[in-house]
């Protein structure tokens, strides 16, 4: 743990800069505080429009002018563990010039753009909450978050939300759900000279990753985003030495499914696909999705405001968007950096993405 105090932020200086400054306060999940201080006294000192909160390793600002509509924006503050990428360099590569370390893509380049403009944004035609919250690269259980929708579900309050998901500047709407399964074979233990005695667990697996192997994964059209469903094996345990046929074998299978889908529902279909095997099904993890979001007034002024060249997709993978949609509230990720850099070695932000979505959102707020 980090006990020295972190640098102090500037939200007046330029977006590359205050993007280096928070990269460099590292905040591996479970080690946010230095950087919560940060971001917290930066908004005390340079924002005195906002009501500024503190909550564990999670900071809430918020106006409240009284106007018809909310729209809460928020970016986690913690990365994964690091991979010899900090502090951050900057380099030139086909022409762009990239920040480079860990969090400029996921997600600290977004938390820069929302801490500046939390400082400029004094007088936006809505009223607004910023969160900027901890422990979201960890188990859904230690996220923030899930703490603060218990405890204190009035900080979420909003009409419209944006999460400062990585989408190279783009907007991407909703997100699939996820579920995890343990999908267990069972046989009788033998030596294995003398296999015919026995009932070899791992085997009876192979039916499974059969059905899997052919699995034709559904494609849902949902306000016009394509949303691809996966349904995979991810790892396989069995056996306990080379000589003797396993008793027991399991395979744990990952369902990511379309947002209008629950999560019963994508459980029945994989008991569906695997219906007629003689297995023990058991759902170890599961999380909703969300819709685009993209329906309501703020959402169609946020795209307005972005203008028409901006790049319109479907959220593949799951985020806390589900969150927000679970609580009524319409929400869609948009932030700078490519999200198939998130967690790489080699992770970056171009600069021009972070301009792009400072620039987009900035006219968004001016509306």
């Amino acid at each position: 743990m980090n006990n020295q105090a972190a640098p102090a932020l500037d939200p007046r200086a330029d977006i590359a800069r205050l993007t280096t400054a928070i990269v460099d306060i590292e905040s591996v999940s479970g080690n946010e505080q230095a950087l919560a201080d940060a971001v917290e006294q930066a908004l005390r000192v340079h924002a005195p429009h906002l009501e500024v909160l503190r909550d564990g390793d999670t900071v809430i600002a918020r106006t409240h002018r009284g106007l018809p509509q909310r729209v809460l924006l928020a970016g986690h503050l913690d990365t994964v563990p690091l991979a010899d990428n900090l502090p951050s360099t900057r380099r030139v590569r086909e022409g762009r010039e990239e920040l480079v370390g860990r969090g400029t893509c996921d997600m600290k380049g977004g938390v820069a753009v929302f801490l500046k403009l939390a400082v400029e944004a004094a007088t936006a035609p809505v009223d607004l909450t910023w969160i900027f919250y901890d422990h979201e690269e960890v188990a859904a259980a230690d996220n923030s978050l899930t703490r603060i929708a218990a405890e204190h579900p009035d900080y979420l309050e909003a009409d419209f939300a944006i999460l400062g998901e990585p989408t190279s500047a783009g907007v991407e709407g909703g997100c699939k759900g996820t579920m995890k399964l343990e999908v267990t074979a069972r046989g009788i233990a033998a030596h294995s000279a003398r296999d015919w005695v026995g009932e070899n667990a791992i085997h009876h697996l192979a039916p499974v990753l059969e059905r899997l192997a052919a699995y034709e994964a559904r494609r849902a059209v949902i306000d016009g985003l394509e949303y691809r469903e996966c349904l995979n094996a991810v790892s396989i345990s069995g056996g306990i030495a080379g000589n003797v046929i396993p008793d027991r074998a399991s395979a744990v299978l990952n369902y990511r499914f379309a947002p209008d889908t629950s999560v019963e529902q994508a459980e029945a279909h994989v008991r569906e696909v695997l219906a007629g095997l003689e297995l023990e099904i058991v759902v170890v993890d599961a999380a909703g999705g969300a819709l685009p979001g993209l329906d309501n007034d703020a959402a169609r002024g946020f795209l307005a405001a972005l203008g028409e060249g901006v790049s319109l997709a479907a959220k593949q993978g799951w985020t806390d968007v589900a969150r927000f949609s679970a609580l009524g509230t319409p929400a869609v990720n948009f932030g700078p950096g490519d999200p198939l850099l998130a967690h790489t070695d080699d992770e970056h932000v171009p600069l021009q993405d972070l301009e792009a979505a400072l620039v987009g959102l900035r006219r968004f707020l001016a509306a």
